[in-house]
């Protein structure tokens, strides 16, 4: 692992399963009576989102505090940010507040490379999603609840996606959740096909390591997994499609267009979902669709990314404390986690 998380691109196949491996762990402590981890006491960790966000901010927090690490969440508004100070500046803030790791959301594409590569900042930068360009625990978390559902939590460890059928379907044009997945489902030996409009389609498109298609029902009977992305007005200043009604008739997901997917195939969405355009409500609610699962897994890789970058270097292992007459010191490996249970 290195020491910042800025991209899914940065990530190799082995950097990518051990976080998955590490996740499934970091998922069993939420089976537990006491949901926490010693693993991060001491350590701060500073949620600077300069964007609102809802179910990233909150797993994030989550994840961090059942690490058991020190939580300081800054927001842009009602902030000095509000005042005109610089990323610098806040930057500079938090180094002097001793924080250890950055979990940062902007809405600038390159913002968190900037903190991780200015020397502003002595701390572990996680990318929380920069602009249209990354998002890259999202890529992890929709990876792991794919490797759950399609290869199955009982086959072992170290399992990646090889010659799995991903189709990627909306707005790939203002989508970091659909550029980090396109980059992670291919190292993780995934097919990804996109699909959209020409219009919602990035220039430079072909050099994607993906196929691309304009035809959704087409990709649907061959895919293992159908990720629906939400139109992104809020990025938009021009009108990319003739209306919503259009949209939806020719990219929506609807009943009828679920039963063309394999039986075993399922039905993904990163959220917010827009019910009625990208997804009919009969889908997102059906057993096929994964977006609370995701949510859900989002807390797990987000501690399993935590606790790599800042805790160790090999996945979790739950094991009980050997007796004294084992172990002469009372110090842990790095590489394993104690529960609260066994304070």
């Amino acid at each position: 692992m290195q020491r910042h998380l800025i991209s899914a691109a940065d990530l190799t196949r082995d950097d990518a399963v051990l976080i998955l491996d590490t996740a499934e762990e970091m998922a069993r402590v939420a089976d537990r009576p006491i949901k926490k981890l010693p693993t991060l006491r001491g350590r701060t960790v500073v949620n600077l989102f300069f964007e609102d966000s809802t179910r990233t901010r909150i797993s994030f927090e989550a994840a961090e505090k059942r690490l058991s690490a020190d939580v300081i969440n800054f927001s842009a508004k009602g902030s000095s940010v509000s005042k005109g100070e610089s990323l610098k500046d806040t930057a500079q803030t938090l180094e002097a507040m001793g924080v250890d790791a950055v979990v940062i959301r902007h809405g600038a594409s390159g913002a968190p490379y900037t903190l991780a590569n200015s020397g502003w900042i002595d701390a572990a930068v996680i990318n929380a999603g920069d602009g249209t360009h990354q998002h890259p625990t999202q890529a992890l978390l929709d990876a792991f609840t794919m490797r759950r559902r399609l290869v199955g939590r009982d086959v072992g460890l170290g399992r990646d996606l090889a010659g799995k059928r991903i189709t990627i379907v909306g707005d790939v044009l203002h989508s970091r959740v659909a550029r980090s997945n396109v980059d992670l489902l291919h190292t993780l030996g995934a097919e990804v096909t996109l699909v959209a409009p020409p219009t919602l389609l990035p220039v430079g498109i072909g050099s994607w390591p993906c196929e691309v298609s304009y035809d959704l029902d087409s990709t649907l009977p061959k895919a293992d997994a159908v990720m629906m992305l939400r139109v992104q007005r809020e990025r938009m200043n021009a009108a990319f499609f003739p209306t919503e009604r259009e949209y939806a008739r020719r990219y929506g997901l609807d009943a009828d267009r679920m039963a063309k997917m394999p039986a075993d195939a399922i039905v993904m969405h990163p959220g917010p979902m827009v019910r009625g355009m990208e997804i009919t409500a009969e889908v997102a609610d059906s057993d096929r669709c994964t977006a609370i699962e995701q949510v859900a897994n989002g807390v797990s890789i987000r501690m399993a990314v935590l606790y790599l970058l800042l805790g160790g270097n090999e996945p979790a292992v739950g094991q009980a404390r050997p007796s004294v007459s084992q172990q002469p010191s009372d110090r842990r490996p790095a590489h394993t986690v104690s529960t609260d249970e066994e304070k």
